[in-house]
C-alpha cells in the first residue's frame, strides 16, 4: 500500500508539469505577440499578410472573437473558474491528448485574463488585445485559438473515450457468451442426455 501511495504522489507531478509547461508558453508567446500588436500596430498601421489576413489592433472588452462587450469582469472570474477547475482535474487525466487540450486551454484563458487584470484603469476592466483580423470574421487573438483548439481537443478525447468504452463492453460481452458456450458444450460433453445413456446402458 505504501509503495502504490508513493507512486501515485509521484505520479502527480508529472500529470501536472506538461499542461502547466505548455500552458506557461502559450502565455508568455501571447503577451509577446500583444505586445508587439501595441507597440506596431494602430489606427495608422495595418500590415497586410495574405489574402484577406491582416494585423489589425483591435481592443475587445467582451469574450472571444469580440462577443460579449462590457462582460470583462464577468468573463473574468468565470476564466478564473475555469482554469482553477481544470487544474484541479488534470490529476485525474493522463492521455496526451486531454493534457494538451488542457494546456491549451488553461494558457489561453490565462492570457486573456492577463489583459483583463493588467490592461485596465479598474480591476478586471482591462480589454483584451486583438489583432489577427481575416477582414470577415470576427478579430481575434493566440490565446483565442488556443482556448478553441485545446476544446476541440478535450471533445474528441471524451468522443473517443465513449467509442473506446463502448468497443470494452462489445469484447467483454462477447468473450462471457464464449466463455458461456464452452462452458455449456463442456457440461453437455460429461453429462450427455438421460436417453443417450439408457441407450448406452441397453448396449
Amino acid at each position: 500500500a505504501w509503495l502504490r501511495n508513493s507512486s501515485m504522489s509521484n505520479a502527480r507531478p508529472s500529470a501536472w508539469r506538461a499542461p502547466v509547461l505548455l500552458a506557461l508558453c502559450v502565455v508568455a508567446f501571447d503577451q509577446l505577440a500583444k505586445h508587439w500588436a501595441v507597440t506596431g500596430l494602430g489606427p495608422d498601421r495595418v500590415i497586410d499578410v495574405v489574402w484577406t489576413l491582416r494585423w489589425n489592433l483591435a481592443f475587445n472588452s467582451g469574450m472571444a472573437f469580440s462577443r460579449g462587450q462590457g462582460l470583462g469582469p464577468l468573463i473574468a472570474v468565470v476564466a478564473t473558474v475555469v482554469i482553477v477547475w481544470l487544474l484541479v482535474t488534470l490529476r485525474t487525466e493522463s492521455s496526451r491528448l486531454s493534457t494538451c487540450g488542457m494546456g491549451l486551454v488553461i494558457g489561453g484563458a490565462a492570457g486573456n485574463l492577463v489583459d483583463r487584470v493588467f490592461r485596465g484603469e479598474a480591476w478586471l476592466r482591462g480589454a483584451v488585445v486583438d489583432f489577427i483580423d481575416f477582414q470577415w470574421f470576427p478579430i481575434f487573438n493566440i490565446a483565442d485559438i488556443c482556448i478553441n483548439v485545446g476544446a476541440g481537443a478535450l471533445i474528441l478525447k471524451s468522443v473517443l473515450s465513449v467509442r473506446r468504452a463502448k468497443k470494452l463492453e462489445v469484447a467483454e460481452f462477447e468473450e462471457a457468451r464464449s466463455s458461456a458456450a464452452a462452458a455449456d458444450a463442456r457440461n453437455a460433453t460429461a453429462n450427455p442426455p438421460l436417453s443417450r445413456r439408457a441407450q448406452n446402458h441397453d448396449q
